[in-house]
């Protein structure tokens, strides 16, 4: 993860937990957002069905994350305070990276996105997506629920890149 952006460095030092995915792509930043994003089987559906009981039975403030329409690479709203499904963007750089906040009563999560172009093919440039899952836990039940859905996260994450690389 490059930390030379001040914001991501304080992001990963202040973490109480972090993972680092990534992937090669041809796709621009927003081509990768909207794919990953708009990555919606029916597996996953089930999970947030099930993390809306687990929600309650902590006292979560938000059960169900809200459904946005399809996303689009131009309709991506990359601004501070925009929203890309029920993550609040904190910055971005076009092309560069994004940084995404969840957050609740008991953690906030960030999704950290960095490109980095690593090569080019005759019909494009490669980029080497780096996603970092950054946790800061705010009382018991955020490392409780964090270390009971990590497995599935792990599995997400990794399938969420994957098809936002196919973007």
């Amino acid at each position: 993860m490059n930390t030379e952006v001040k914001l991501i460095a304080e992001l990963v030092e202040s973490a109480d937990h972090i993972d680092v995915k990534h992937i090669t792509s041809s796709a621009s930043m927003r081509e990768f957002l909207a794919a990953a994003f708009g990555w919606r089987p029916l597996w996953l559906r089930g999970l947030f069905a099930a993390r809306a009981v687990l929600a309650k039975a902590i006292r979560l403030d938000e059960s169900i994350p809200p459904r946005t329409p399809a996303l689009t690479p131009a309709g991506l709203d990359l601004t501070p305070g925009g929203k890309v499904e029920f993550f609040t963007v904190v910055a971005a750089e076009e092309d560069r990276y994004t940084v995404l906040e969840a957050s609740d009563n008991h953690l906030a999560g960030y999704l950290i996105v960095q490109a980095s172009p690593c090569g080019a093919t005759e019909t494009a440039t490669e980029n080497r997506y780096e996603v970092a899952t950054v946790v800061q836990y705010r009382r018991l039940a955020g490392r409780f629920y964090f270390n009971l859905i990590r497995p599935f996260h792990h599995i997400v994450v990794w399938r969420m890149i994957t098809a936002g690389s196919k973007a």
